[in-house]
C-alpha cells in the first residue's frame, strides 16, 4: 500500500547545548513520512526539494529513512529555514523563511496525479495548507486525490506565519471538510477557538462527516472522538529532550492504522490501542533532540 504524505521538508535550526542553534531536517510532513519510513511503510513524499546544500541534506535525511523521492520537484530555489525556540519544558515555537523557497514551490504541473499512481491514503498539513498560494493549489490537488484515497489532515497551526484568526479558522474548515481524519493538538484548537470546548469542535467535525479526530494533549495523553464517542488514553512518562516531532509521530501511526486496519475499524478497543501506540511512539520522539521517530523494531511488542 502507497502513502502519500504531502507538505514541507525544511531546517529546523534548534538550540544547542551552548545556546548555538544547529540544523536538523524538519518539517511535519517530513517527520511524519520519516515515522511512517522507519516502521517500514511505502511512503512517496510530495515536495519541492531544492538543489541547495539544505536541500541535498534533506534528500539525504529522507531517503536515508527509505522516504521515496519519486513525486517530489526538484528545484535551485532556496530551502526554507525554521528557527527554533525552546521553552524551559522543551516546548518549541518557531519563526518561519518562506518567501521564495522551494519548499512552498507547488504547482498543479508537477504534482503527482492521483488517478495514474492512485494512492492508498494521503496526509498533509501543517505550513503548505496555510500558505498562500501553495494552499489553493493543494486543495484543487487534494479534491482530485479524495477521489481515489482518504484524506488525513493535521493543521498544525502556525500563527507566525498567519495572525489573522479568521482567515486561519477558514482555511481550517476548508479542509476539515474534505478529510476522513483530523489529528490537531490541544493548543491549535485553543488557539483556534477560544473559549470553545474542545470536545464540542471534535463533535462537531465528527457530525459534520469526519470519520476520526485525534486530539493530543501533550503529556497528558490523547482523545479520539468517532461517532461512538470519545476516547483516551494517558501519555506515556519520560525524561523530555523536546516536544519537536511528537505531534508528527502521532500522525503516522493513524496514518498506519488506517491502511492496516481500515477507517471505520478505529473504534472502541481498536482506537484505544492505537492511541496508546501513538502515545508510546511520540514519547520516544520526545525522549531525543529533534524530530527522530521510533523505528519498527522500537515499537515491536506495542
Amino acid at each position: 500500500m502507497t502513502i502519500w504524505v504531502c507538505g514541507e521538508v525544511l531546517i529546523d535550526l534548534i538550540p544547542g547545548a551552548d545556546g548555538v542553534r544547529v540544523g536538523h531536517v524538519g518539517g511535519g510532513p517530513a517527520n511524519t513520512a520519516k515515522a511512517l519510513a522507519r516502521m517500514g511503510h511505502d511512503v512517496q513524499f510530495i515536495d519541492g526539494l531544492s538543489t541547495d546544500e539544505d536541500g541535498q541534506a534533506a534528500r539525504k535525511n529522507l531517503l536515508d529513512d527509505e522516504v521515496k523521492l519519486d513525486l517530489a520537484l526538484t528545484s535551485d530555489k532556496p530551502t526554507c529555514l525554521a528557527i527554533v525556540s525552546l521553552d524551559a519544558k522543551g516546548g518549541a515555537s518557531y519563526e518561519f523563511k518562506i518567501a521564495g523557497t522551494a519548499t512552498f514551490d507547488f504547482s498543479l504541473d508537477w504534482l503527482p496525479d492521483p488517478s495514474r499512481y492512485k494512492p492508498n491514503v494521503l496526509h498533509i498539513g501543517t505550513l503548505v495548507t496555510a500558505i498562500q498560494p501553495c494552499a489553493d493549489v493543494l486543495y484543487d490537488w487534494a479534491l482530485q486525490v479524495a477521489e481515489f484515497a482518504p484524506i488525513i489532515f493535521d493543521p498544525n497551526i502556525r500563527p507566525a506565519v498567519l495572525s489573522d484568526r479568521d482567515a486561519y479558522v477558514a482555511l481550517v474548515e476548508k479542509w476539515v471538510a474534505i478529510s476522513s481524519v483530523i489529528k490537531v493538538s490541544d493548543d491549535d484548537l485553543v488557539w483556534l477557538y477560544p473559549g470553545q470546548e474542545l470536545a464540542d469542535i471534535a463533535s462537531r467535525w465528527v457530525s459534520d462527516g469526519v470519520a476520526l479526530v485525534v486530539v493530543t494533549h501533550g503529556a497528558q495523553g490523547l482523545v479520539g472522538y468517532t461517532a461512538e464517542g470519545a476516547t483516551k488514553v494517558d501519555g506515556v512518562k519520560i525524561d523530555v529532550a523536546d516536544t519537536v516531532g511528537a505531534g508528527d509521530t502521532v500522525g503516522a501511526i493513524i496514518v498506519e492504522a488506517m491502511v492496516e486496519k481500515g477507517i471505520m475499524t478505529l473504534i472502541g478497543e481498536e482506537l484505544e490501542a492505537t492511541l496508546r501506540r501513538a502515545a508510546i511512539a511520540a514519547g520516544i520522539t520526545c525522549s531525543r533532540k529533534g524530530a527522530q521517530p521510533p523505528y519498527k523494531h522500537e515499537l515491536k511488542n506495542v
